[in-house]
């Protein structure tokens, strides 16, 4: 688990957005901004990367992306319910073609709630539809890094392989 694997992704990531004369846009709680660090390490993102908001609070989720205070209430900051309505405003607030929501428990500490570390959702919204995948993670030693890690390779795959 290195990062420059993430950025041989994110350059595959680049490339296929550039060809295909998309844009992208990131909304990320537990990746911190990796992702958006990834994107732009590669030379020429300006042209398909608009920006990202790292939403680590619900307020920003709430004021910034336009999560429905009653999502976050009744599911939770990690759910995905709360990563769908995520990714679906950070592509309307950007006006992006694809907007990525990520949200989850990185570790080594959970956030008081039933829900386990390594618990993550990520949302990819395009073509007028929403995708959410769900990642149970359990993995031992460095936990937050290892979520953390696999979430935007998670992403960044997808990006890759699936028809946008």
């Amino acid at each position: 688990m290195v990062e420059s694997e993430l950025i041989a992704l994110g350059e595959k990531t680049v490339k296929k957005f550039k060809e295909e004369k998309l844009t992208l846009s990131f909304a990320e709680s537990c990746t911190g901004g990796w992702l958006s660090k990834i994107i732009t390490e590669i030379s020429g993102a300006s042209e398909i990367f608009f920006g990202g908001v790292c939403s680590y609070s619900n307020e920003v989720k709430q004021n910034v992306l336009g999560v429905k205070e009653e999502t976050l209430k009744t599911h939770g900051a990690v759910s995905e319910e709360t990563a769908r309505e995520m990714s679906e405003g950070v592509a309307k607030l950007m006006k992006t073609d694809v907007g990525v929501g990520v949200t989850g428990i990185a570790g080594p500490l959970s956030d008081n709630t039933q829900k386990k570390v390594g618990l993550i959702y990520i949302s990819i919204t395009h073509n007028k539809k929403t995708d959410v995948i769900k990642l149970e993670n359990d993995f031992s030693g460095d936990v937050r890094y290892k979520n953390r890690f696999t979430a935007v390779k998670t992403v960044l795959s997808f990006l890759i392989n699936e028809e946008l």
